[in-house]
């Protein structure tokens, strides 16, 4: 796991990025950083390799039948964390994303933090648990000045999402998993590269080798200052 003391020259998204529709902002977080400043002044960071999205028009949202204490950060202005408890058990990290009165978030499922084993923070349980997030973060602003924030796409993986599209796709969007209701919206987008995705869709094999690896291995330069950015 890599932690540095110094930020990352990827700047942080800002809250007009969140100020969209949540199937729209999720499959563009994909790629982008997870950071959590430490009590100790060092940084915690991690890519985001899968996502999905939650509107208030659909039954699998928390907001779709009424507003409440529990949920009311998901009603928000965009740009805020909203983080859940589910089962009494695990907390879920989300973003709120749209705007102000109307219910929309992008849940952030899996990542892959350089230097841990790939599958410490595959499920959305497991991401709140690596970055030590609770539901003490949630309405925290997703902002450096909070200590918990979101940064864009590092270089070399800005190139792999947003360059020429491959033989095959990069990205892959299906339908949410762990949901009772709404299964029929594909608002689920992981990165095919990554063995840190939660759960690959059917027929989708993982992949042998992490060929996010040595993406990362080439940003935690960037990153940590080890190396030229």
């Amino acid at each position: 796991m890599v932690i540095s003391r110094l930020d990352p020259p990827a700047p942080a998204l800002l809250p007009s990025f969140f100020a969209r529709p949540a199937e729209l902002v999720a499959p563009e977080l994909i790629g982008c950083l997870l950071l959590r400043r430490q009590p100790s002044g060092a940084l915690l960071w991690g890519v985001i390799v899968e996502t999905e999205a939650y509107c208030q028009s659909e039954p699998a949202c928390h907001g779709h039948r009424r507003r409440s204490a529990s949920n009311d950060t998901l009603f928000g202005e965009p740009g805020r964390f909203y983080v859940y408890l589910t089962y009494g058990v695990h907390h879920c990290v989300n973003v709120v994303t749209g705007r102000r009165d109307w219910a929309n978030g992008v849940l952030l499922r899996a990542a892959a933090l350089p230097g841990a084993p790939e599958r410490d923070a595959a499920g959305p349980g497991l991401l709140a648990r690596c970055f030590a997030i609770d539901r003490r973060q949630d309405g925290l602003i997703a902002a450096p000045a909070s200590g918990l924030w979101l940064a864009a796409r590092p270089p070399a993986l800005a190139a792999l999402l947003e360059g020429p599209a491959p033989q095959e796709a990069p990205l892959l969007q299906t339908q949410r998993i762990g949901v009772s209701q709404g299964q029929e919206l594909p608002w689920r987008w992981y990165l095919r590269a990554s063995r840190s995705v939660s759960r690959r869709a059917r027929g989708d094999r993982t992949p042998r080798h992490d060929g996010l690896a040595a993406l990362l291995a080439s940003t935690v330069g960037a990153i940590d200052g080890s190396g030229t950015p």
